[in-house]
């Protein structure tokens, strides 16, 4: 007698061992490993595309650590893509390794994913117009890069499923609780294998669901949610954890949690079927085909472990023809798969994708833990919770180990629970707050696991080379984001800066760049890392630009600066070809740029370039990149800006002059460093910037919020005496000025982050001036220039806006008498207080080790203790 027959009653009617469960539940996984033990089946059929199946051997690999997932793309669209999750948790997953360990034949039997990527191609883009890459909702796709509006066959999308989805069905052997799911649970948009994902898309009859009791075939349900409610439970959640994860198995059957479930999927569908849809039954047809030809093989000695919704029909009787005659006429696309990484933060809602459950990393903790489950993840809290500086005691873990199990004995649960197990962590741990309690739930409950594929996986060729270059450049991938400071004088920290600029210029995200913290040399640069899964279709997508990094990254440079619309990103592209160290590229770049550059004559568009190019312009020596031919094209266009700006800036509305004025800071700046490039054609750039700026100065028909920036510049660069800009300023704020033009004149004068606060302190005249004219303005027209004087006024340091309050109470005539008896600033001597310094010296010596203190006549010795210190 086999195996299947001793546990045949599992089977309900005799046939294969039908093995329903939730994706990604633990408690799902432990039953069927339970199950294949005790019914030692000759092959296992598992839930998932057919072309996977030479990849099946590779999880025997010692570098294969899940969360893994299966990748499906199409070779002429890349982008085009399915993911097919597994965590170590999960059903399939289990059945996977329990076949290669035992050495018994492992397949796949859900639809091809050549079909289901082409399904999405044909059907997605007409159900959900307007949503693209990365939507989640591609055919047979759990993250759907790419692949199509709409859920395709095998997309059991929607968070909360509908019948024929393998989201929240009820009852699964064991299976955990997750949030969003049943027993088949391919809820949310990255759930279980088979690619049930999708965010709700398309009309799949797995798409999302609200519970309906009604039996209507047109009607998604979310079984879980209708199974509870039977049971009196208001949530189907902690219905699941108190009927499945705290009960267990039947008295040691391994087989009854199973039956229970197929009875119960069998009622479900009888009531409400398909929903409705074709696909499902696509798929299901397809599954008995394959289920057929193994009974053929093995007999019954055959298992099956798929999605619990779909078990009645896989049970149910058809022809052969018919369901051939479902699968004739399919759309096919020519596919590559292979493994990828994968993260707990990408099976989580957190993530923003929805896979069916919130807390993988529980579940991971539940599935691996061998006993005492609260007593070790409240360890795990603890432990956490220190790293961060935080007092956790052992007495802390003994008190909310019992808290936990206190309120589940309260709220009538046979254990606690992850709600259970969070409240007391908030309660005893945390002291009431929910800020270290959300560092544990990011963590843990969710976690930043990200598996490891075995570089004898398939791989694109671009895919091979930037494993190589990692492995070069020791830069590993992550799923926890990290910060990443890199000093560009150092050979292995200027290829790291290479690599991440390539990868951006193709649109690969790895890294993000920073502020960095500690220099603003040009030779820092600080990144922000964090690999996602998704980032592997990028690259799949990218191979089609070439085999390596640096070929893909320079022929990706060329077609976009060919199709750039903007002379900016022109410019932008080609600040990043010399942060990327692309050679070959930057001669095509700069020959469009400077085409581009001669054709535009629109004043601000010159501007919005001129600030990258010069930019660029500063790499060249950490870099050792030739910049000369860049330095050229910087120069004619500032000359060109030069000649243009002053008829640009004539007769503005506000928004547009203010838009210039932004123009006129930027070239400044830009025309600072680039008069110190050498260059033939540079001359004497700055000087004839500072012609430009004098003409501005004094056009009445420039806005006032452009004059009175440029006297400011002229004034910062020492080219305008005090004397002069206080005279343009009484000028401006005479009676005869229109007092919207005067306010907008001391905005550009000393508003925003200009400094312009700190000029006001240390130079009287200027402040009298303002101080006279806001005095005058009349009544009426005040509120008329409030909001722009509110404006100016509020970006200053509340020191510096207290300091002005201070000289402006004191008056005119006590502001004289301040500075001419002292720095003009209260609080502020002329000279030093010697009485008050000696009184700290000591300190100072003792921290500097410098002994103690000699003292001297007349307070000498403090002064020449001063003169030690400094020295």
């Amino acid at each position: 007698m086999t195996g299947l027959e001793k546990g045949g009653r599992a089977t309900v009617g005799g046939g294969p061992l039908l093995l329903g469960v939730r994706h990604h539940g633990p408690g799902s996984a432990r039953a069927v490993r339970a199950a294949l033990d005790a019914a030692r089946p000759r092959v296992v059929l598992i839930e998932g595309p057919p072309e996977a199946d030479t990849l099946i051997p590779l999880a025997a690999e010692e570098d294969m650590r899940p969360p893994v997932a299966l990748l499906a793309h199409a070779v002429d669209e890349p982008g085009r893509s399915a993911f097919w999750p597994l965590a170590e948790f999960s059903p399939e997953w289990v059945a996977i390794r329990w076949a290669v360990e035992h050495e018994v034949p492992a397949r796949f039997i859900d639809l091809p994913a050549t079909h289901t990527l082409a399904w999405g191609k044909d059907e997605g883009a007409g159900e959900r117009p307007g949503e693209g890459v990365g939507d989640g909702d591609g055919a047979g796709s759990d993250a759907g890069s790419g692949a199509g509006s709409g859920a395709g066959p095998g997309s059991e999308a929607g968070s909360g499923a509908g019948p024929g989805s393998d989201a929240g069905s009820g009852a699964g052997p064991g299976s955990d609780a997750g949030s969003g799911s049943g027993p088949d649970s391919d809820a949310g948009s990255e759930s279980g294998p088979g690619s049930d994902a999708g965010s709700g898309a398309g009309p799949d009859p797995e798409a999302g669901s609200t519970a309906a009791p009604a039996a209507d075939a047109d009607v998604r349900i979310d079984p879980l949610a209708v199974l509870a409610e039977a049971a009196g439970y208001d949530d189907p959640e902690r219905w699941w954890e108190d009927v499945v994860e705290h009960r267990g198995s039947a008295e040691g059957d391994a087989f009854a949690p199973f039956v229970v479930l197929e009875e119960a999927m069998g009622a479900l569908r009888e009531a409400y079927g398909s929903g409705g849809h074709d696909r499902a039954l696509v798929r299901e047809a397809y599954m008995r085909l394959q289920v057929r030809a193994a009974r053929m093989e093995f007999e019954d000695e055959v298992a099956v472990v798929c999605g619990a919704w779909h078990v009645p029909a896989l049970r149910q009787k058809t022809a052969v023809s018919a369901d051939r005659a479902l699968l004739k006429g399919l759309p096919k696309v020519k596919t590559d798969m292979t493994w990828v990484p994968w993260t707990h933060r990408r099976l989580s809602r957190v993530s923003g994708y929805g896979a069916g459950i919130d807390s993988p990393g529980w579940y991971g903790h539940l599935f691996a833990a061998p006993d005492r489950p609260i007593e070790r993840w409240m360890t795990k809290v603890a432990g956490l919770l220190r790293e961060e500086d935080r007092i956790v005691s052992s007495a802390h873990v003994i008190e909310a180990v019992r808290l936990a199990e206190t309120l589940a004995a309260m709220r009538g649960r046979p254990l606690p629970g992850l709600g259970e197990t969070t409240d007391a962590v908030r309660a005893v741990m945390c002291e009431g707050s929910d800020v270290p309690l959300a560092l544990v739930h990011d963590r843990l409950v969710v976690g930043d696991v990200l598996g490891e594929v075995p570089q004898s996986a398939p791989a694109v060729p671009l895919q091979r080379d930037l494993d190589r270059i990692q492995r070069r450049l020791r830069l590993k991938p992550e799923a926890l984001e990290r910060e990443l400071e890199l000093d560009l004088r150092k050979e292995t920290d200027a290829g790291r800066s290479r690599l991440l600029h390539r990868l951006r210029l193709l649109g690969i995200g790895w890294g993000e760049p920073a502020v960095s913290r500690g220099s603003t040399g040009t030779f820092r640069e600080t990144w922000r890392l964090r690999w996602e899964p998704e980032l592997s279709v990028r690259v799949a997508e990218a191979g089609v630009w070439g085999t390596t990094v640096f070929a893909a990254a320079t022929a990706k440079a060329e077609a976009d600066a060919l199709g750039a619309q903007a002379l900016a990103d022109v410019t932008g592209l080609a600040e990043r070809c010399l942060l990327a160290e692309l050679p070959d590229a930057l001669p095509v770049v700069m020959r469009i740029l400077a085409d581009r550059a001669a054709l535009d004559t629109d004043v601000g568009h010159l501007a919005q370039a001129l600030p990258a190019l010069v930019r660029s312009l500063r790499y060249g020596d950490v870099r050792g990149t030739d910049t000369g031919a860049l330095a050229g094209v910087a120069a004619g266009l500032a000359e060109r800006i030069f000649v243009g700006l002053p008829p640009a800036c004539a007769a503005l509305d506000a928004d547009a002059a203010e838009e210039m004025r932004r123009h006129v800071d930027a070239v400044h700046g830009a025309v600072g460093l680039l008069a110190d490039v050498p260059a033939p054609r540079h001359g004497d750039l700055r000087g004839r910037w500072h012609s430009v700026l004098r003409v501005l100065s004094v056009r009445d028909t420039v806005p006032g919020v452009i004059r009175g920036r440029t006297v400011r510049l002229l004034l910062d660069d020492g080219e305008l005496g005090q004397d002069e800009a206080a005279r343009l300023m009484g000028l401006v704020l005479s009676p005869g000025t229109p007092l919207a033009d005067a306010a907008a004149w001391i905005e550009g004068f000393v508003g925003g982050g200009s400094g312009g606060g700190m000029l006001l302190v240390h130079d009287e005249r200027l402040l009298g001036l303002v101080d006279a004219w806001l005095t005058g303005v009349p009544a009426d027209a005040f509120t008329d220039v409030l909001s722009l004087l509110r404006r100016t006024f509020s970006a200053y340091e509340p020191g510096v806006r207290r300091t002005l309050g201070e000289l402006v109470r004191r008056g005119p005539g006590e502001r004289r008498g301040v500075t001419a008896a002292g720095s003009g600033i209260p609080g502020f001597a002329d000279g030093l207080d010697s009485a008050r310094a000696a009184a700290v010296l000591p300190v100072v010596r003792l921290l500097l080790g410098l002994g103690e203190v000699t003292q001297g006549a007349e307070g000498n010795g403090v002064d020449n203790n001063l003169a030690g210190v400094a020295g």
